[in-house]
């Protein structure tokens, strides 16, 4: 792909003489006596331990396999109460710091959870991998396509171990419901769907004001462009603006795409994506659709094969749920099909609807894909979520977003990664990065 060796974050080093005064720190390194006495206890840092990133910080608290050495996070108030529950856990307080580089220079820091917003993910993952250090890092993992490319290179070039937060590959009941379905019992996958039907709430219409002094807002912006502080930004609604987030497809949908992925067995980008869609419902400041309907296209592979077809319908305003789930599945075989609830359900039909196999269990485990990142680790084996894997269903939401953003079909290079015949579609799978805060080497 063109410009993937373009500059995109500077090292820390570099960025550390150039940067907001923000930025400047001294790191003493000092390792925890409890974690040198156990070479098989990770030593850990949590990067973002809000929202989801609390629910890490919750699960490593009390994990045995790992030490906590840091919280991370440029809200002090975050900071404080994920530090209050890795002390309460553990029995030991992590130091807290608000700039991820401190943690990075730490050379006794194996392994990052990152659970930023998402214009951070893959600035910090790339910073993160090239510092030698193993990360798990939220979904989407990428705001565009373009950097889920750069990351799978860091992670590749520094050898490290790269989990996106993608938490039902790691589910046992979906692991059999997907060696059921790859078993052949509905024939050939040649459609799979995915949708988000959950009701969200509207985030309002605020004007710019003074950001909360707990709160240092530049270095939150990173590499985003600088614009003003609006109390709509934050936290968790960042997510339904262009500059930060992927709405509500990078968000939720993303887990469901990823499971539809799984299942058509597709390694590989679709060749053309339709999209139909837009604000139907909210009056407010939210940028991204909350209602979408996208079809995405695989060309056959071979001439013995058959082109597939993946399908996203979103709608987050609706209380309507399909086959009794918010989030799911179907796919479609050329002798049946079969539903998959992110709930923890699948079912299985033959022909006119005739049911041939039903099953329940549990929800998406994050304690097993915790398991998973771990062990790999240890082992050097690729994980359940590998970021070249959660890149193709990532590289998803960007494209279907895309299509929807400029209203019409859009033509893509799997190979090269690459819009072709439309410039101003192309142009949106990269960013603007604000002076001295991205621009760095893999």
């Amino acid at each position: 792909m063109s410009n993937t060796r373009r500059e995109f974050l500077e090292q820390s080093s570099t960025l550390a003489a150039t940067a907001s005064a923000t930025w400047l720190f001294a790191s003493d390194g000092n390792a925890d006596d409890k974690a040198k006495s156990d070479p098989n206890r990770l030593t850990v840092a949590v990067i973002g331990p809000g929202g989801m990133g609390m629910g890490h910080t919750n699960q490593l608290a009390t994990n045995s396999a790992v030490r906590v050495a840091y919280v991370c996070d440029v809200d002090e108030q975050r900071a404080a109460r994920a530090a209050e529950v890795i002390e309460k856990g553990s029995g030991k307080a992590p130091k807290v710091v608000k700039d991820m580089r401190q943690v990075l220079d730490d050379k006794e820091v194996q392994a990052v959870w990152i659970a930023t917003p998402d214009h951070w993910h893959a600035p910090a993952a790339i910073l993160a991998a090239n510092a030698g250090k193993h990360v798990y890092v939220e979904k989407p993992c990428s705001h565009n396509l373009r950097e889920g490319r750069l990351m799978i290179e860091a992670a590749r070039k520094n050898k490290v171990v790269m989990q996106v937060g993608t938490q039902t590959r790691s589910t046992a009941h979906a692991i059999k419901g997907m060696e059921r379905l790859k078993s052949g019992v509905i024939g050939e996958v040649l459609v799979a769907k995915a949708w988000n039907s959950q009701r969200r709430g509207t985030i309002g219409k605020q004007q710019p004001s003074e950001p909360p002094k707990h709160l240092d807002y530049d270095l939150w912006l990173g590499p985003v462009t600088h614009r003003p502080y609006q109390s709509n930004f934050l936290h968790s609604i960042w997510r339904w603006w262009y500059d930060f987030g992927c709405g509500d497809i990078g968000n939720d949908g993303v887990h469901d795409i990823d499971v539809a992925l799984w299942g058509l067995g597709m390694n590989t980008h679709p060749n053309r994506i339709a999209a139909l869609g837009g604000k139907s419902f909210f009056d407010d400041d939210q940028q991204h659709a909350d209602t979408q309907y996208i079809v995405y296209e695989y060309a056959a592979a071979t001439k013995a094969s058959k082109p597939k077809q993946l399908i996203f319908e979103q709608r987050i305003w609706s209380p309507y749920v399909q086959e009794g789930f918010e989030n799911g599945n179907a796919y479609y075989g050329t002798e049946g099909m079969m539903i998959f609830g992110k709930a923890g359900r699948y079912a299985i039909y033959g022909p006119k609807n005739k049911l041939i196999e039903e099953s329940s269990g549990g929800g998406p485990d994050l304690a097993a894909h915790h398991a998973n990142f771990l062990e790999c680790i240890r082992t050097g084996a690729r994980p359940n979520a590998d970021i070249e894997i959660n890149h193709r269903s990532t590289a998803l939401c960007h494209l279907g977003n895309i299509a929807t953003r400029v209203g019409r079909v859009i033509h893509f290079d799997p190979a090269r990664e690459q819009i072709t015949g439309d410039t101003e579609a192309a142009m949106l799978l990269t960013r603007e990065y604000r002076d001295h805060w991205a621009k760095p080497v893999v």
